[in-house]
C-alpha cells in the first residue's frame, strides 16, 4: 500500500470489504435512482435495450463512487499510519 502504484489501488478496489460496501451502496442508491428516473417506463412497460443499459449505469455510478472513496480513505489512513509522513 504504501508505493502508491496502480498495483495498491486495484488491489484496494478488489478487497472483499471494499467491493462488498459499494455493491450494498450500488443496489440500494441505484434502485432509488432508477425509481426516480426510470419508474414512469417500468410501470408503463416502455423498457427496451436503451433504457436497460441506462438502468445499468444508473447502478454502476454509486458503484463506482463508493469504490473511489473508500480506497481513497484506505490510503489516506494508510499513509497517515506511515512512520515519516507528514498529514496534510
Amino acid at each position: 500500500m504504501s508505493d502508491g502504484g496502480p498495483s495498491s489501488f486495484l488491489a484496494l478496489a478488489l478487497s472483499p470489504r471494499v467491493v462488498r460496501r459499494a455493491l450494498s451502496y450500488a443496489l440500494v442508491v441505484g434502485a432509488v435512482l432508477i425509481a426516480i428516473n426510470h419508474g414512469d417506463a417500468l410501470l408503463s412497460g416502455h423498457v427496451g435495450t436503451e433504457r436497460l443499459w441506462k438502468m445499468g449505469l444508473t447502478v454502476l455510478v454509486p458503484y463506482t463512487v463508493s469504490t473511489l472513496s473508500s480506497v481513497g480513505a484506505l490510503r489516506s489512513v494508510g499513509a497517515s499510519a506511515a512512520p515519516g509522513t507528514r498529514r496534510d
